[in-house]
């Protein structure tokens, strides 16, 4: 080594910020707050089903969609407006496209035709493959290789949902299950997509501006889709609008990414391992759904097999 190169790296340790290194995890305080609020967003999707279900007594499926984008939209845009959060740049708009299209369009309308034939316990197994169906996606998208094991598990959990879902069906697919398949694909898309946009915008943000950004087409469709279908108001049927388009949509999110950035996607992911299960408990308190003994079995199945992937994907 020179003397000059010598001097130079002599310089630069001069400079060197002192003091202690960064903590490697958040603070207990921290990470407890954290723990609670993606907690809280796994309950509020575990409720979904149950809420639609319950939507569906007043509104028709398209209805329902519709006005729950609205509703979730103009709470969204309150917030966006009241924080005078500044508009994407445009090289964000055709990812927000991708999250609208799969998160606040496709899912919740493929979901809720779904419902109207299907059992919530039924929909609940077959969308626990979604953390699956996502994996898989986020990998063809990044260009990522997760391992042998993670790809072994995720087939086993898809063999095990494709064997319930059969058997249900009485040994072939129905309309329902077409649904409900469609709806693991774009549903995955668009988390895929927003997990990519939510390094760059805070997480609330980009649903924020999705569902914004849907208002040119839900609120013509809210309104059509109103004047064709009957509306039979009922406390089951607004609790229901209220909770898809509040809880689901929108505040649920909220919490969920909060959560996320406070303790880590790893750690907040074992929490949502949990929902299938939850949705079956909802399912049998508030529609007095009667389980068979296949749906409990797949849903715990399912959960192994996604937690060996969580282990396998580092």
């Amino acid at each position: 080594m020179t003397a000059q190169s010598s001097a130079t790296a002599d310089a630069r340790i001069a400079v060197a910020p002192a003091g202690p290194a960064r903590p490697p995890h958040p603070p207990r305080a921290a990470a407890a707050l954290g723990t609670l609020q993606a907690a809280l967003g796994v309950v509020a999707f575990s409720l979904t089903f149950p809420a639609t279900a319950w939507g569906l007594e007043s509104f028709g499926p398209w209805s329902l969609v519709a006005v729950r984008s609205v509703l979730a939209a103009l709470v969204a845009g309150g917030c966006l407006l009241a924080l005078r959060v500044p508009v994407p740049e445009r090289r964000h708009w055709p990812g927000l496209a991708v999250v609208a299209a799969g998160v606040v369009v496709g899912f919740p309308l493929l979901t809720t035709l779904a419902l109207e034939t299907s059992t919530t316990a039924h929909a609940a197994v077959v969308v626990g493959l979604l953390p699956l169906t996502t994996a898989a996606c986020s990998a063809l998208r990044t260009g990522s290789r997760p391992s042998r094991t993670f790809w072994a598990a995720a087939l086993a959990g898809a063999a095990a949902v494709g064997a319930f879902t059969v058997r249900q069906s009485g040994g072939t697919l129905n309309t329902a299950d077409g649904f409900l398949v469609a709806a693991l694909l774009v549903c995955a898309a668009g988390y895929t997509e927003g997990g990519r946009l939510a390094r760059v915008l805070p997480g609330w943000q980009v649903i924020g501006w999705a569902l914004v950004l849907c208002l040119p087409l839900t609120v013509p469709a809210a309104a059509v889709a109103l004047s064709y279908e009957p509306v039979h108001l009922g406390a089951h049927g607004v609790a229901g609008l209220l909770w898809v388009a509040l809880g689901s949509q929108f505040l649920g999110l909220v919490v969920w990414y909060r959560g996320m950035a406070a303790v880590g996607i790893p750690r907040a992911s074992q929490l949502q391992l949990a929902q299938p299960l939850l949705t079956l408990v909802w399912s049998v308190l508030l529609l007095h759904e009667h389980l068979t003994a296949a749906a409990p079995l797949t849903a715990v199945a399912v959960l192994v097999c996604i937690a060996v992937t969580q282990r396998a994907r580092g």
